[in-house]
């Protein structure tokens, strides 16, 4: 009897260190993916862009044969992410709609741009920016007769 129940202490024991050694196993630390969060950080607005990206003729208010550029600047890194730039006209008419894939290191700029050979209707638009279509930030601007 004695012997049995030894034994039965002993397997007692084996299981509960069994037991102990599994939970340990499961509890590795997270991995570390090397991405820190995506985030827009300046929206501009100009009539030229540079071959940074960033806006050389800084203005919001444009002529109507002018081509219309938006500057996103970005920070952070990720695998992915999509920007997005909505133009709409004062009344809500969309005047275009465009998206652009990133695989960002750190901070960038991303170029968009609008223009119509026919010229601008003179009046208040809008450009707004979506990160991963998500609304990060929105800029007014408007068109006068030159």
């Amino acid at each position: 009897m004695k012997k049995m129940m030894h034994a039965k202490k002993i397997s007692l024991a084996l299981c509960a260190a069994l037991v102990l050694v599994a939970a340990g196993c499961g509890s590795k630390p997270p991995a570390t993916t090397g991405t820190t969060a995506l985030k827009v950080t300046d929206v501009s607005l100009g009539r030229a862009i540079g071959s940074d990206k960033a806006i050389s003729d800084l203005t919001a208010s444009f002529r109507p044969g002018d081509t219309i550029y938006a500057s996103v600047a970005t920070e952070g890194s990720a695998l992915s992410g999509t920007l997005r730039a909505k133009w709409t006209f004062e009344d809500g008419q969309t005047v275009d709609d465009s998206t652009r894939t990133l695989v960002p290191t750190g901070p960038e700029r991303t170029e968009f741009h609008i223009s119509k050979p026919g010229g601008w209707p003179v009046g208040k638009y809008k450009v707004e920016v979506y990160l991963n279509d998500q609304p990060a930030s929105a800029k007014s601007f408007n068109v006068k007769a030159s």
